[in-house]
């Protein structure tokens, strides 16, 4: 079965091919990051010859050798042209000791087109930034938007999305793993697929390679962070929580642990942004899954989650499309999101319903009380939501996630 295409990342590819800059595509494991670099691999032997593109993934066993700067040094030496340009695929990188050194050397020689596929931010960032700095590109691959699951279903299973409305309960209940569509899934292998991604990312990208001397205590850190997206959460209230449960973990420590989650795309941290003293706050942010699949793994689906899961798409959608995502305070009130790009602005709440006269009139009353002419919405799962109230606009979620207008 052939790889579906997520254009809008291809063509962010295609665009540096033969730059002398390094591709990183970054994101959370199973996010589809893999496939990108094959189909990338695969179109560039198609302009060029086999013998000059060279594609390895480090998380097959059989790359062990190659897991040093020097061994694959000596390895990419040995089966490259001595002349002329060359490509280089390396996924999971970070698999490599000192890779940054590599990378470092290719670009220094100035023939090697380079692209890199990573899942810690930290390791990443810290090792780009001190040797390669100013001489890559990085990108975020997210699991599949909304859009994107509508596309997969319909090419790999051939399955209706004519019904928006059902096709949107299936995404909330899976997710967006791209994995997840290779087959029929029911309902608890799609659980217990998505499990053991989380399981991966434990072990692989956090245990393995950080001081966690109380596991036990670390995936209770984790599971709370995940049973309250959408919450306001701090390291202090985790530590007060595991206190209350005889558990003693002090707050640094909470924090120095919710930092491994999000370094590992786990988990993704907003900040708080004070609406009226235009700065961000400096505590109390929100934590949202790096997949809302990965919460319904975790606890069963359940609607008294829904809220969470609906903010976590949303958000996630906003960051998509390049905006800077934050949590509005304006005084006593929040607005759900503000998103910022370049000299744009966009404000957001999400619930399930505003049919309710007291729910509609909390939910539009943050959005009021700003001053400003940039758009302002609510979105909920009213199907017949429409209409616009002094421009807050009301829109059915579904439908705001396919409008590319905004």
């Amino acid at each position: 079965m052939g790889l579906v295409a997520r254009p809008a990342y291809e063509q962010w590819i295609r665009g540096y091919v033969g730059t002398p800059v390094a591709k990183v595509l970054t994101g959370i494991r199973r996010s589809g990051k893999s496939s990108l670099l094959t189909s990338t691999a695969d179109w560039l032997r198609h302009r060029s010859t086999p013998d000059r593109v060279v594609h390895i993934d480090f998380d097959l066993l059989s790359t062990e050798p190659l897991r040093s700067s020097v061994a694959l040094d000596a390895h990419l030496r040995a089966i490259t042209p001595p002349d002329g340009p060359f490509a280089v695929l390396l996924d999971e990188v970070q698999e490599v000791d000192q890779w940054e050194r590599l990378v470092n050397s290719l670009l220094a020689e100035g023939r090697a087109d380079i692209y890199l596929t990573g899942s810690n931010s930290k390791v990443l960032s810290s090792e780009l930034s001190t040797y390669i700095t100013g001489r890559y590109v990085a990108i975020d691959v997210t699991t599949l938007s909304f859009a994107e699951h509508l596309e997969f279903t319909d090419h790999l299973q051939g399955s209706d999305v004519s019904d928006i409305a059902g096709q949107f309960e299936v995404y909330v209940r899976r997710g967006g793993f791209p994995g997840l569509y290779v087959a029929e899934y029911d309902d608890a292998q799609t659980q217990q697929l998505v499990s053991d991604i989380y399981r991966s990312i434990l072990v692989k990208d956090i245990l393995s390679r950080h001081p966690v001397r109380n596991v036990e205590l670390f995936e209770r850190v984790a599971a709370f962070a995940m049973d309250n997206i959408g919450s306001i959460v701090s390291a202090r209230s985790i530590s007060m929580f595991l206190k209350s449960q005889q558990r003693m973990l002090s707050h640094p420590t909470v924090a120095e642990y919710l930092s491994f989650l999000t370094q590992s795309y786990l988990l993704t941290k907003v900040p708080r942004y004070d609406l009226r003293g235009r700065a961000l706050l400096a505590t109390n942010e929100k934590y949202y899954a790096g997949d809302h699949g990965l919460v319904n793994a975790l606890f069963g689906y359940s609607t008294d989650r829904l809220p969470g899961l609906l903010e976590n798409i949303v958000g996630a959608e906003i960051a998509r499309r390049g905006y800077r995502v934050m949590v509005g305070k304006q005084g006593e009130t929040e607005v759900d999101f503000v998103g910022e790009r370049a000299d744009e602005k966009i404000y957001i709440q999400v619930c399930t319903t505003i049919l309710d006269p007291t729910t509609r009139r909390r939910e539009i009353a943050p959005l009021a009380a700003i001053n400003d002419s940039y758009p302002k919405y609510v979105v909920t799962l009213d199907q017949m939501a429409g209409g616009n109230q002094d421009g807050i606009r009301h829109v059915w979620i579904p439908r705001f996630l396919l409008d590319q207008s905004w």
